[in-house]
């Protein structure tokens, strides 16, 4: 994701990590002040032995900005039979303030990524003391949604507190080649405003060009159209086209969808299948301004290319090789 990323958890982060649990104790589930001795045997002795396990209880990631660690968490309390975890996460204390959300929301992003796509999971959690309402705010903006809220849970100075459980399910999507049945999905889909912007190709797209537009893709042997699809509802689509050894590339997801890094997965995946079957290039011609698009790509494995101009805007023109 650009300059943040999780990597395994590092050893030689043991020591700011330390500092942050024990001037955020607050809000953890921990009820003493951790001492060196503490944190190395943990690391040393309890860390260790997890990177063994093929089914550990935990899976622990540093969290870095430009390579720097800004954070740690990852997913405990792992049930591998029901595949569902909860999620961990603390950041610099320095940072809480001014950017707690920027990094809850960045760092559920990539462990959506791991948990979802790579793991497999059915389900994450938060389990948190409602002690802190930004953390709502970031859950609720990364589409997590309040599951259950146990009263008086815990003991909080002399009062008791609320436990709050916030949960996300894996999107498990399915996909298929587009058919007739397919024409008004497409037709307001490529209609929306926010498509329309980033289009090359701006105006507004008639019924009758669209019917046009649409007989000749489905007639055209060269056109793979990929319909995206989640608990059976059409969510977004990536068209290829093909000419000769090359072919490009487009995406796009309905707008209560997008910023949930769908994009990428979508990508991903039809890109791999479609260089099954094609032995070309692929090409991605992207505005220069739609970062969020950009992003997308290179989280797909697209490399950038060159620059260009298309249809008088400017913009970047990215690649993907078979077996890349």
């Amino acid at each position: 994701m650009g300059e943040y990323e999780l990597v395994p958890i590092r050893y030689e982060d043991r020591w700011n990590i330390m500092q942050w649990r024990n001037e955020q104790m607050y809000h953890l589930r921990q009820n003493n002040l951790l001492t060196e001795e503490e944190q190395e045997q943990y690391f040393t002795q309890v860390l260790a032995g997890l990177f063994t396990q093929d089914r550990p209880p935990q899976i622990l990631f540093s969290y870095l900005r430009e390579g720097r660690c800004i954070g740690y968490g990852g997913l405990v309390h792992i049930n591998w039979v029901d595949k569902h975890a909860e999620i961990s996460f603390l950041m610099n204390t320095e940072l809480e303030s001014e950017e707690f959300v920027l990094h809850w929301k960045n760092y559920l992003w990539l462990l959506e990524e791991i948990a979802f796509e790579q793991l497999s999971f059915h389900k994450i959690f938060t389990y948190a003391y409602d002690l802190r309402p930004r953390l709502y705010e970031a859950l609720y903006k990364s589409r997590f949604k309040e599951e259950a809220r146990l009263t008086d849970h815990c003991r909080f100075g002399e009062n008791y507190i609320d436990v709050l459980i916030h949960s996300k399910f894996n999107p498990e999507l399915t996909y298929r080649p587009f058919d007739a049945q397919d024409k008004s999905f497409i037709f307001d889909l490529n209609n929306d405003p926010e498509s329309r912007e980033n289009s090359f190709y701006p105006n507004s797209i008639s019924p009758q060009e669209h019917d046009t537009w649409f007989a000749k893709r489905l007639a055209d042997e060269e056109t793979v159209i990929c319909v995206c699809q989640q608990v059976g509802k059409s969510i977004g689509i990536v068209r290829f086209q093909k000419d000769g050894t090359k072919a490009t590339v487009g995406v796009n997801i309905i707008k209560e969808m997008r910023s949930l890094g769908l994009a990428k997965r979508i990508l991903k995946h039809c890109c791999e299948e479609y260089l099954l079957k094609h032995d070309v290039e692929i090409l991605a011609y992207i505005k220069s301004v739609n970062v969020a698009s950009v992003r997308s790509f290179e989280n797909a494995g697209f490399r950038y290319l060159n620059e260009a101009q298309v249809n008088g805007y400017d913009a970047v023109v990215y690649n993907l090789m078979k077996y890349e």
